[in-house]
């Protein structure tokens, strides 16, 4: 009989009611002369999806690194799970990248190793015991219906299939919070279909709270106007025009929040930029 799967302790059992996951205080960054984030202030609540949008180079991905404490801000503070990132040590810090699971554009996978060991590092970082990888990899795999797939190499993929091993690799560890930095960039419409389903059968099955960047407005709307049925095990759009209440928007231009807010406060803003944005 297989061995039984662990789970890695959760960092937020234990957080006061209403703290949020993820919260920015007044945070500012630059590089050199050039100002890229200025004055940012958001939170995110235990179970929501935050969709990030704005035109390239408002500052999108930086905000995602220092969300994961890869960058650390000028001004203001970054508090992740309820605790401070300038707080932290460095020990610290990646104790709490643990508990976070990561979603590159390019999916970061590892050439030289399979699916299964690419999905599996993080467990070997971790030091789960080898008895349990195996199965927690085929179960991570079964999630994003890429099984079959597990004794391949990355070149043996397409650039769909590798972004499903991405997702795979960073719900392995059952996160807290996952960060998607542009997890359609670069698919085709078909292909980009197929991972925001994984990301909605994540938000869904799981409650996962999690940041999400992408260009694609469809993308982000579909978000919005879909939810995962286990019944059918299929993405279905919600009835009656209804929303799912848990994703919100933030669109960021020119290094500022341009919005904070519910779909449907972003789809009637009378905002000349926005309008023109969302057009």
């Amino acid at each position: 009989m297989a061995a039984a799967l662990t789970v890695p302790s959760s960092a937020v059992d234990d957080l006061p009611e209403g703290t949020p996951i993820v919260a920015f205080d007044h945070v500012s960054i630059g590089f050199e002369t050039h100002k890229v984030l200025t004055d940012i202030s958001f939170s995110v609540a235990r179970g929501e999806t935050r969709i990030i949008l704005g035109p390239a180079g408002c500052g999108k991905s930086t905000l995602m690194k220092l969300a994961n404490g890869l960058l650390d801000p000028d001004a203001g503070e970054i508090s992740i799970f309820g605790r401070k990132l300038s707080s932290m040590s460095e020990r610290e810090v990646f104790a709490m990248r643990a508990h976070v699971g990561m979603v590159f554009q390019e999916s970061a996978l590892f050439d030289s190793l399979d699916v299964e060991d690419n999905v599996a590092y993080r467990l070997h970082e971790d030091k789960v015991p080898e008895d349990q990888i195996h199965d927690r990899v085929v179960e991570a795999l079964r999630f994003v219906e890429l099984e079959k797939a597990i004794s391949k190499f990355p070149s043996e993929l397409s650039g769909g299939m590798r972004r499903r091993v991405s997702i795979a690799r960073a719900i392995i560890t059952k996160p807290d919070l996952i960060l998607y930095d542009s997890p359609t960039g670069g698919l085709d419409p078909i292909t980009s279909t197929t991972i925001i389903e994984l990301v909605v059968k994540q938000r869904d099955v799981s409650s996962t709270t999690s940041l999400l960047i992408t260009h694609r407005l469809q993308d982000a709307f579909t978000l919005a106007t879909h939810r995962w049925d286990t019944t059918t095990n299929s993405m279905q759009k919600i009835p009656n025009g209804d929303l799912d209440p848990n994703t919100k928007f933030l669109v960021l231009n020119e290094g500022h929040i341009v919005f904070d807010g519910t779909t449907r406060e972003l789809t009637h803003s009378t905002d000349p930029w926005l309008k023109a944005y969302l057009e």
